[in-house]
């Protein structure tokens, strides 16, 4: 499935220098004519595909302690489906967060139902990590549907300080969803399996930002903290 076009459109972008990309004139004129088709989309939606552009990944993924201007979810998706064959799917999805937040359109899209006869083991890869309402809807549907094991890994924990949003967390975790921080290795993962790759070139190598370790150490001690 192609990506739709439209998400460069409607994502607000920051500055190429932002993203670790070179500023150029190219690039400047590109984003001259997406403002200008802008206006015809509906304004807030859910985005799906199967690969996401770089630049997004480079910024939104970023495990940065402020994160600032990153108000969209970013979720990658693994669903292996086990019957009397195993099936495996994965894709994306993103959101803007005035809208539908992209955990519950997995839910209300990619994963409508449960059949009772099946086991379904899902394992998102997440810019940061849900908020209070999309948490208490992964801890209700984690208790409806008893063959369905979700993990979440996540880059960020969203407004971690929040007695309400630790709360949230707590419940999710007694209903059976393992929340992990994403690892340096489990953003190279995402990089090789969910970020889109120049066409007739080789998939380039991961580069990991300067502080991603540190960054990671620094999210897992305060996740342990709340669970």
């Amino acid at each position: 499935v192609p990506i739709p076009k439209k998400m460069a459109e409607k994502q607000e972008e920051p500055s190429n220098a932002q993203n670790g990309e070179p500023d150029n004139a190219e690039e400047g004129e590109g984003k001259k004519k997406k403002k200008v088709k802008r206006e015809d989309l509906p304004p807030f939606e859910i985005v799906t595909g199967e690969r996401l552009p770089a630049i997004f990944f480079k910024f939104q993924f970023r495990n940065v302690e402020y994160s600032s201007g990153r108000n969209k979810t970013f979720l990658c998706y693994v669903i292996e489906t086990q019957g009397k064959e195993s099936v495996t799917s994965r894709g994306y999805l993103e959101d803007e967060h005035a809208a539908a937040h992209a955990e519950i359109a997995f839910f209300n899209t990619i994963l409508p139902k449960c059949e009772s006869s099946l086991r379904y083991n899902v394992t998102w890869y997440v810019s940061s990590s849900p908020c209070v309402t999309c948490a208490d809807r992964i801890t209700e549907t984690l208790k409806k549907n008893k063959n369905l094991r979700l993990t979440i890994m996540v880059g960020r924990l969203f407004m971690w300080e929040e007695p309400e949003m630790q709360a949230a967390l707590k419940k999710m975790k007694s209903a059976g969803c393992k929340l992990r921080i994403m690892k340096p290795q489990d953003f190279e993962y995402v990089w090789q399996n969910f970020v889109e790759q120049e066409e007739g070139e080789e998939a380039k190598a991961f580069v990991p930002w300067e502080d991603i370790q540190e960054n990671f150490q620094y999210y897992e001690e305060k996740l342990a903290e709340i669970l």
